[in-house]
């Protein structure tokens, strides 16, 4: 997983590279949670560009994220989330707690 920290737009943007199962969460959320309280952002983008898999145990990953981040102030989004991993979502109901956007870029200045 690679972060990417945005000064400017005070945006930290995970890429997420790994299949997001139970083995996986524990690293994916230990390197989330330092790099959240690390920068502080005020958006947080989850890039799902490169994520074939996910099981019940990234829904745990990313509401946790989310109570998290919104608890210090930040907003949560997913970008590039496809297949199987937005079907997940969907059926969870979590898209309606962090929306899912088509480009970073056009969503910068929100």
């Amino acid at each position: 997983m690679e972060s990417k920290f945005y000064e400017k737009d005070k945006l930290l943007v995970f890429k997420i590279s790994d299949e997001i199962d139970d083995h996986n969460v524990q690293k994916i959320r230990g390197k989330v949670d330092y790099e959240i309280e690390r920068y502080m952002p005020k958006r947080i983008v989850f890039d799902f560009d490169s994520v074939s898999f996910m099981d019940s145990a990234g829904i745990g990953l990313m509401i946790g994220r989310y109570k998290f981040a919104t608890m210090l102030g930040a907003k949560v989004e997913m970008i590039n989330v496809q297949g199987n991993v937005k079907r997940i979502f969907e059926m969870s109901g979590i898209l309606r707690l962090i929306p899912l956007v088509e480009d970073i870029k056009l969503h910068l200045y929100r």
